[in-house]
């Protein structure tokens, strides 16, 4: 009987430890509450983005010093912690460490292994964001002052995006405009306010730009084409106004959400710039003279996300934006995303780096791009998740191309738990070059890259 008891009590207890697991509702975040009303809180995130690739490299491509016409990686393209809360009523504080681009060549220092240089493949986690930011009004959007190194930024909503919620595999990394040249990875030292009013977004910025020099990368000869100015130094002007017509788009962190999933009606008219004088310079008549360039960027978009049918959970996202980008006469710079290449037996007048997959991401002239996507019923593969398929083209005419360059992506989320899950399919098709006369590039065929990425944020 005795046995018998010490059964009847345990299975009792643990009946009540299952009914009581079934009353705690599940949690989607990591939040510590710093009040009981949780008006006052502090938050951590976290963030891994493994991408799995095949690409069919540029003309003349080598890794390690061996032709590669194809290559196959396995690397990290994000690894982020985010650290942040409301401390006061007024005070709001954002840190955010994290690296990026992380493959079998070691990233940043890859270009190193080329030239005989040692590399180092401990590449510690530096930080991207250190904000304070002081409210003007309690418990009220209307004017937030903060300061610090930041990624807010005047141009666009895809310059300052919340990578967590995008739609597409990657951003259009042409949009965060001076990228690893006078900034560290987007972010910059600014003083910024921002704010809502009424149907109002905006944000206006005073940027502290660092010296081309301490990129990490070797600074370019001055030429005839233009490059960030190794000499001089200036600060960055920026602005970015959004009218909302519907509901507002997220203003907790200077970062921009890139799908709500259908959980908002957004429908918006948004315009921005960046300029800072003398950022770029140039040589003419026959190199006797030195020519300073100002940096002129602006855009004009419309963006879209919204419910199609909320009762099935369809909805559809959509963008398209108008870049003027004007970093002074003919500059021109390639770009590859986690480039897997470090090596090229092709020589293109003037740009660099034109191994792998890169392409022409930023230039001189102008730039329209846009996405799709559509968001599958929520109950579409069960208790599975859903999908949702989606298509990008990016249409750039710069000065020193003969012909615009396309470069279009088409793809599929495997939503498994919204953003928080998810498997993505990516197809990428984009030009490559030959050189043409008086130091242009013309189009020399195309290639392609197929990549999956398998996304988990906390």
């Amino acid at each position: 009987m005795k046995h018998l008891s010490w059964i009847f009590l345990v299975c009792a207890l643990t009946s009540h430890a299952q009914d009581s697991l079934k009353t705690i509702p599940e949690k989607n975040e990591l939040k510590y509450n710093l009040n009981t009303s949780g008006s006052h809180f502090f938050k951590a995130t976290f963030l891994n983005q493994t991408w799995f690739r095949f690409n069919n490299s540029n003309p003349g491509t080598t890794v390690l010093g061996e032709a590669a016409p194809q290559t196959l990686d396995l690397g990290l393209r994000r690894t982020r912690m985010q650290l942040f809360g409301q401390i006061t009523d007024r005070t709001f504080v954002y840190f955010q460490l994290g690296m990026n681009n992380f493959n079998f060549l070691n990233g940043f220092p890859a270009l190193g292994n080329a030239q005989g240089v040692p590399s180092n493949r401990k590449i510690a986690f530096f930080v991207h964001d250190a904000v304070v930011e002081y409210s003007a009004f309690a418990h009220k959007d209307w004017l937030k002052i903060g300061g610090g190194l930041t990624i807010l930024n005047g141009l666009s909503r895809f310059s300052q995006p919340s990578v967590s919620s995008i739609m597409t595999m990657d951003v259009p990394v042409f949009a965060q405009a001076t990228v690893d040249q006078t900034d560290e990875f987007s972010r910059k030292l600014t003083l910024y306010a921002r704010g809502q009013v009424g149907k109002w977004d905006y944000r206006l910025g005073l940027t502290d730009p660092f010296p081309i020099g301490t990129s990490g990368n070797p600074v370019p000869a001055i030429s005839t084409n233009s490059t960030f100015a190794a000499k001089g130094h200036h600060k960055q002007y920026q602005g970015f106004l959004i009218y909302n017509f519907f509901d507002k788009d997220a203003h907790q962190t200077p970062y921009m959400t890139g799908t709500y999933l259908g959980k908002k009606k957004v429908l918006n008219i948004e315009g921005g710039f960046i300029s800072q004088k003398a950022a770029t310079w140039r040589t003419q008549n026959s190199g006797r003279d030195t020519v300073y360039n100002a940096l002129n960027l602006w855009s004009l978009a419309v963006f879209a996300d919204m419910p199609v049918n909320k009762a099935k959970g369809t909805a559809i996202s959509a963008y398209l934006g108008y870049f003027r980008t004007d970093y002074g006469t003919n500059y021109l710079r390639f770009n590859g995303i986690m480039n897997p290449a470090n090596g090229t037996t092709q020589s293109l007048s003037g740009v660099s780096g034109i191994q792998g997959n890169a392409f022409p991401m930023f230039g001189t002239g102008s730039v329209i791009y846009s996405q799709l996507g559509y968001l599958c019923a929520a109950d579409l593969l069960g208790k599975n998740g859903t999908l949702m398929p989606y298509a990008s083209a990016q249409l750039a005419d710069y000065q020193r191309i003969t012909k615009v360059a396309g470069i279009y992506n088409v793809g599929i989320n495997w939503l498994l738990k919204g953003h928080n899950s998810k498997i993505s399919l990516d197809f990428q098709n984009r030009p490559v070059y030959q050189n043409a006369s008086d130091g242009l590039l013309k189009p020399n065929g195309r290639r392609g890259a197929v990549t999956i990425q398998y996304q988990v944020f906390i």
